[in-house]
């Protein structure tokens, strides 16, 4: 994912250890947290990797990789940790994954998936860091969630043969994240109705930043969510939406979050001191629950 970077709407958090059901002991955003203006039931997701957490740049709440319990406060239900990408392992993955664990986010990974390395070597790489994280510790969830996150210059046998080798070996279809590229609108777009319908198994994570980001010589900007789905031609919807990201730029992470029309997100989240990689999961957190332990591997 690209160091781009609502509070939720819902005041429970899933109960990890029966689906549908919300602990007492995990509220929601703290009370005066204003809630962005969208429409429909959308549910908190953050996403962190070895980058993360960025630098202080305001007062505020901060976190780390041993303590996530601020994203929790914050409203965040579940944290998705990136364990690599082209054949190397993150560093920070099994730390971010436990901590968010003990203060009950449901936890969950992607693998950044690139051409230089061959896809199922990739895909073998995942799964054995996963299977080593289901057994590293007692677990408080019910799963890992498992995502392929997608470089922009892959073809798509790279994306199925990655995908097929995660779902043999784990009997998991993973969450499909894509970029706003327009390189892969145009390879996934242009692909056989059979290769579509393989791809629709996977939930789609779409990224945009900004309703005037992704135009090209090709594909006007998209606008919004859907508008990003439809240039894609392959799925009807989209599952989660990376509105959240984090810019480089003069030795300065910059948040770069989506805010226009219906959607008005604000820079930070909530009372954190620096910039989160967000995401909202289109549903309630019992559906959440759900599609968890539909895309992720057991954990207990």
């Amino acid at each position: 994912m690209k160091r781009l970077l609502l509070l939720p709407l819902v005041l429970l958090l899933v109960h990890c250890a029966r689906p549908g059901a919300v602990p007492e002991t995990m509220a929601g955003p703290s009370p005066g947290m204003a809630a962005p203006a969208v429409s429909g039931q959308l549910t908190e997701v953050v996403n962190v990797s070895a980058y993360d957490p960025k630098e202080r740049q305001r007062a505020g709440t901060p976190y780390s990789e041993h303590n996530v319990s601020a994203l929790r406060v914050n409203g965040a239900l579940g944290l998705i940790a990136r364990a690599g990408k082209g054949g190397n392992l993150d560093t920070k993955c099994a730390d971010f994954l436990a901590a968010a664990d003990r203060v009950r986010m449901l936890p969950g990974v992607y693998y950044r998936v690139q051409r230089h390395v061959d896809a199922v070597a990739q895909a073998d790489q995942l799964v054995n860091r996963v299977q080593a994280l289901a057994g590293s510790r007692s677990w408080n969830a019910p799963a890992l969630l498992i995502c392929g996150d997608y470089d922009g210059n892959l073809r798509v046998s790279d994306i199925l043969r990655f995908a097929d080798r995660v779902e043999a070996r784990t009997g998991v279809v993973p969450v499909a994240y894509l970029e706003n590229s327009q390189q892969l609108k145009l390879t996934l777009g242009n692909a056989d109705s059979a290769a579509k319908a393989r791809l629709r198994r996977m939930p789609y994570w779409l990224a945009l930043y900004s309703h005037e980001s992704g135009a090209g010589p090709i594909f006007p900007a998209p606008g919004n969510p859907q508008g990003l789905v439809d240039q894609y031609r392959v799925w009807p919807t989209w599952t989660m939406w990376q509105y959240g990201g984090v810019d480089w730029e003069g030795g300065r992470s910059r948040p770069k979050v989506y805010n226009h029309g219906r959607h008005r997100f604000s820079p930070y989240f909530g009372n954190m001191d620096r910039p989160v990689e967000r995401n909202v999961f289109k549903g309630t957190p019992a559906a959440l629950a759900a599609f968890w332990q539909r895309h992720g591997v057991r954990l207990r």
